[in-house]
């Protein structure tokens, strides 16, 4: 599993040595955390919608599958 560190103190040291005052940095740099982590997609959750998607293809093959199936039936019936 890969983990993937922000570091608000040292991203707070970095907005007020260019003039951001401490609460505008401190805000900035947990809405920006905030939102990395919102953004990211771990495996676990990767994985639960590759399953998910393979699921719905083997719905669709085994109706596209039944589909021809039964045209070849009704084909076989009128010939």
């Amino acid at each position: 599993m890969t983990t993937i560190s922000f570091d608000t103190h040292e991203f707070v040291k970095k907005l007020q040595s260019v003039g951001f005052t401490q609460e505008q940095a401190e805000v900035f740099a947990s809405e920006h955390r905030r939102i990395i982590e919102d953004s990211l997609v771990t495996k676990d959750h990767l994985d639960m919608r590759l399953r998910e998607l393979e699921y719905r293809l083997i719905i669709k093959m085994g109706a596209m599958i039944m589909a021809a199936v039964i045209s070849i039936v009704a084909l076989v019936k009128f010939l």
